[in-house]
């Protein structure tokens, strides 16, 4: 698994947590972290592992997750490169407090805890950048809780489906990611989350091609999720 991908050149360079180092220090940070690749569908690691490393994304895309008792899954996040995952275990050195699967073909470089606490020593500016990552993560949670409590779900259906489409400001913009995937971010039963896609597709707003989902009015799922326009 662990197959070094040709020519990484700089991979640092557009990760925030790793962009205000000089490209020197960039370069043995990479030299010290290990390549890998994950096939679609494989886990990263799983709820209560040590945590051990900082995983950057370097290409492909990650759900993280959580998992009842019963068997459960509720999606917290799709992350894609250049986002890193697991900077909280590292930090306090606890256990991984969720799951992460590779929801496509992923490659990632992964920075174990002892390299990252040595480069934190040496370079005091990622501590700004650490924290700015911490506080992103914080607000992206409390927006969460917010949307279970304000948002029916149809409203936390499209806010989802707005937050996956990212910065796109092409026409149409294609998610791959599948219903169930969706109901599980959207926190609703997958029949729901089936209903609300067939509302929006009758309006026009989007289109279902198999596995992946065709985004074509963010404007107007952006309203319904109660969302300020741009």
């Amino acid at each position: 698994m662990d197959v070094r991908p040709p020519d990484p050149g700089d991979a640092l360079a557009g990760v925030p947590l790793f962009a205000g180092l000089e490209p020197e220090v960039r370069a043995r940070v990479v030299a010290a972290a290990v390549p890998r690749t994950y096939r679609k569908g494989q886990l990263l690691f799983v709820e209560n592992d040590p945590g051990e490393s900082l995983i950057i994304l370097r290409r492909g895309s990650v759900a993280v997750f959580r998992t009842s008792p019963t068997g459960e899954r509720a999606v917290l996040n799709v992350m894609r490169p250049p986002e890193i995952l697991g900077e909280v275990s590292l930090l306090d050195g606890a256990a991984r407090s969720a799951s992460a699967e590779a929801i496509e073909d992923t490659a990632a470089l992964a920075l174990s805890r002892a390299a990252f606490i040595e480069l934190v020593h040496a370079n005091q500016r990622i501590l700004d950048a650490v924290m700015r990552s911490l506080g992103t993560l914080i607000r992206r949670l409390t927006d969460q809780n917010a949307d279970h409590v304000f948002l029916d779900l149809p409203g936390r259906v499209a806010k989802t489906l707005v937050r996956l489409a990212g910065d796109n400001q092409a026409p149409m913009v294609t998610i791959e990611l599948n219903q169930s995937q969706l109901a599980e971010m959207a926190g609703g039963s997958r029949q729901s989350v089936n209903q609300a896609i067939g509302s929006f597709a009758a309006r026009g707003w989007l289109r279902t091609e198999g596995r992946r989902i065709v985004v074509t009015d963010l404007v107007a799922l952006r309203r319904r999720a109660g969302m300020v326009d741009r």
